[in-house]
């Protein structure tokens, strides 16, 4: 798509064409493209090829786990209840995804108009993560019809798991209506615009209570396990803290890192407003990555004094802890004050990859290779790895299908 917008290609950005008529939905999706040119780009894709391998491996192995249950799939057992599934699709993805609320929140309550061309790709990788959350957690529960049994059937309000299971879909609800007005745009919808528009400031609000309080449950469920999970990732005292402050940069750090593969696979699709203040947004996320790095580095330190676990920190886990905390969130936090003091964006770039990283690697620890330190370490089963790569995956995809199409990363015109 990049090569034909250089050969004066140019995408579907408003309702009518230059001949006065309207695009219809089905030229929309096609990107103003006819059929046979829409198709031939995606055949020269050499990415899609490689989606297309992974869905001819991934797809019956995903099947199957619906037919012969989770035990052919995975190695689950009382031992290691929580695989790939959870330990990637939801611990690892919902820090990442925590950006729908804190660009709302600068945008929205803090009146930063300075972020606003960054603001829908924040919610939309928000929506997004936690949507492929809930798909990862069906996939490992096998009943999506029982979905609603912890919410509404088998009440628990003193577990855990009945509030992380409402503030989730609470707070996707949100989301999906933060998401509205780029909706209504594309579709010429004036209405359900306008109505949000009126209500974004509660919509924001709300979004800061329940992102809030879940990211730090996450952590929490961690408390029922005091004797599984290593020392050094255990913290009864701080466990909900360390999750949350690692949220707030991991979600940020993800959007810079999101941004920027849309800056370069798909500049086709950004307006010039998005591309010329996307160094100037980037150093400013940077601020508060740096801000958040440091603040979760001392709440780590501060847990080890409490806990008094200094002497953990000599042994092989200690070693691997150790590295999780230089790597993962000394490196990057040095890296971004450099990108900060010198104005190097690409700098700042490379700074959000690491803290991404990290925090994988922080979550994998904690819910799979820290965990049951004193028994046996739990390696995946190949099903449950190609299950994981499948689904992800999918989540690639519908990323990039709404960020060709709705206005995210470019304004409408004429908007009706």
């Amino acid at each position: 798509m990049n090569k034909l917008k250089a050969r004066g290609f140019s995408p579907v950005v408003t309702h009518r064409k230059e001949d006065g008529s309207r695009w219809t939905v089905k030229e929309k999706l096609m990107l103003g493209l006819t059929p046979k040119e829409y198709w031939a780009t995606q055949f020269k894709n050499p990415f899609n090829w490689i989606i297309a391998v992974i869905y001819a491996v991934g797809l019956p192995v995903l099947v199957g786990r619906f037919i012969f249950g989770l035990g052919w799939a995975t190695h689950s057992s009382y031992d290691y209840p929580w695989g790939l599934f959870l330990g990637w699709g939801l611990f690892v993805m919902v820090p990442l995804s925590a950006s729908g609320f804190m660009m709302g929140t600068t945008v929205e309550l803090f009146g930063r108009k300075d972020f606003k061309s960054l603001e829908r790709l924040g919610l939309l990788n928000g929506l997004l993560g936690y949507l492929f959350a809930v798909v990862f957690l069906q996939v490992d529960l096998g009943q999506p019809w029982r979905l609603v049994y912890p919410m509404f059937v088998s009440l628990g309000p003193a577990a855990v798991l009945f509030l992380v299971a409402w503030h989730v879909a609470t707070y996707l609800s949100v989301q999906v209506a933060e998401l509205v007005p780029a909706f209504s745009e594309w579709m010429g919808l004036k209405k359900p615009k306008k109505f949000i528009k009126s209500i974004v400031l509660g919509l924001t609000i709300s979004g800061i209570i329940l992102s809030t309080l879940h990211q730090g449950a996450l952590g929490g469920l961690f408390t029922y396990t005091p004797g599984k999970l290593h020392p050094l990732w255990f913290s009864s005292a701080f466990q909900w803290l360390h999750f949350f402050c690692s949220s707030i940069f991991g979600g940020l750090s993800m959007l810079i890192v999101v941004s920027t593969l849309t800056k370069w696979f798909m500049k086709w699709r950004c307006d010039d407003k998005f591309l010329k203040n996307l160094d100037y947004c980037t150093l400013g996320l940077a601020k508060g990555c740096s801000l958040a790095l440091i603040t979760y580095l001392v709440i780590k330190i501060i847990a080890v004094a409490h806990d008094n676990e200094w002497g953990y920190l000599f042994s092989g886990w200690g070693q691997w802890y150790l590295f999780e905390l230089t790597a993962g969130v000394v490196a990057p936090m040095v890296l971004y004050a450099l990108a900060i003091r010198n104005q190097n964006a690409s700098l700042a770039r490379f700074a959000a990859l690491l803290a991404v990283l990290g925090i994988a690697l922080n979550r994998m620890n904690t819910a799979l290779w820290a965990f049951n330190w004193k028994l046996y370490q739990e390696i995946p089963h190949w099903r449950e790895v190609m299950i994981a790569i499948t689904v992800y995956t999918t989540y690639i995809v519908v990323y990039r299908f709404v960020l060709a199409r709705m206005p995210i990363v470019y304004s409408w015109k004429g908007d009706e």
